[in-house]
């Protein structure tokens, strides 16, 4: 901060609490919007090769490079301050986001020197929950967009940051999706979203990082196969993530002129970006106005936006278990008209608070 890095102050910023049940955390941000890299690719296609061409990691200058991040030989995680990096692997960095959202907002680049384009493997994925678990903190969440779930660079990248207080999706309720064959014995874990304006998988346990991370890259590996957008919140030290499969971005917020109705026109304005942890509800706003009339309501109507509908988050649900080796009892299905199936309904508004939050 001290050598004029970042483009903005981030601790300037104004960070509060919408009021109303869910708990959206606004945080207010006016640098960020007008100095954040456009994106430079294609919207509508998840996989897209690598271009070296348009703006990518290797074209960040060395004073915005942290650290490696590499597996040791000991069993614990240790700094080696003058560690040779003349080997034959590409190296796994850590850098800054000159452009933050918050406190120590960092980019882990996985074979940084390999230009991977922007797609989970399992070595990238598990590499992901290592950081996180030796980040040892439940404040330190990583963050994985696709490219068209508001991903702006095409090389291979997650996002983590620290934020000192739970993330709403992580306080939300889930129902436990029971299993009764293929990779059960694993130890994994998976739930879906009750009542959130997203809807998304949740998993956790594992009887190693390893096994909780396969299952997890798996599904992610099936998403961008089948071109399916989505966003990846890795939390509690790598034990829980969350996957939120998506509508394609240039549909909800991007449509074409002659389907503009005046139900898209605020959304629209907003120049909203809900990626990973505008879902998980961390809401960065670029203007006053709108911070200060932040409400839940809105909120929730803006996230719902890139949400699938029940209908095809089945579909896709039924994808991911197929591609993973996983099998759903049928027997404990949900039936129809169980209200533990029908968790998406919108809050109402919160007190006299503006309906028209403005998120970018």
């Amino acid at each position: 901060m001290s050598r004029g890095l970042f483009r903005y102050d981030v601790m300037a910023c104004e960070t509060k609490v919408i009021p109303g049940e869910y708990g959206f955390v606004a945080q207010l941000n006016e640098g960020r919007h007008l100095k954040k890299r456009p994106t430079e690719f294609r919207v509508d296609r998840v996989l897209q090769p690598f271009d070296r061409a348009k703006f990518n990691f290797t074209k960040v200058g060395q004073e915005e490079v942290l650290f490696r991040f590499e597996p040791g030989e000991s069993g614990s995680g240790r700094l080696l301050e003058d560690d040779a990096v003349g080997d034959a692997n590409a190296p796994n960095v850590v850098a800054i986001n000159v452009s933050p959202i918050e406190y120590g907002h960092v980019l882990l680049i996985p074979r940084v020197l390999d230009c991977l384009p922007q797609r989970i493997d399992p070595d990238s994925f598990l590499l992901a929950l290592h950081m996180a678990a030796e980040a040892g903190s439940p404040y330190f969440r990583l963050g994985y967009n696709s490219l068209g779930a508001f991903a702006t660079i095409n090389h291979l990248h997650f996002q983590a940051y620290f934020l000192s207080m739970p993330f709403p999706v992580e306080k939300n309720s889930t129902q436990r999706i029971p299993i009764v064959g293929g990779l059960s014995h694993n130890g994994v874990k998976v739930s879906r979203l009750l009542n959130y304006p997203v809807r998304g998988l949740v998993y956790e346990g594992g009887n190693t990082l390893k096994d909780l991370s396969d299952v997890v890259a798996n599904s992610c590996i099936c998403l961008q196969e089948n071109n399916i957008p989505f966003n990846v919140l890795i939390s509690d030290s790598g034990r829980r993530i969350f996957l939120f499969p998506q509508v394609n971005c240039i549909c909800c917020f991007h449509p074409p002129p002659f389907i503009l109705a005046w139900a898209y026109c605020d959304l629209l304005d907003t120049q909203v970006n809900p990626a990973v942890w505008e879902i998980s509800g961390h809401i960065v706003l670029k203007r006053k106005k709108d911070y200060d009339e932040a409400s839940e309501h809105y909120a929730w109507r803006l996230l719902a936006e890139v949400s699938l509908s029940e209908a095809r988050f089945e579909e896709v649900k039924v994808y991911i278990f197929e591609a993973t080796g996983l099998v759903e009892s049928e027997k404990e299905k949900m039936e129809p008209g169980d209200d533990r199936g029908a968790p998406f309904q919108s809050p109402s508004p919160v007190g006299t608070a503006s309906p028209h939050l403005k998120v970018a």
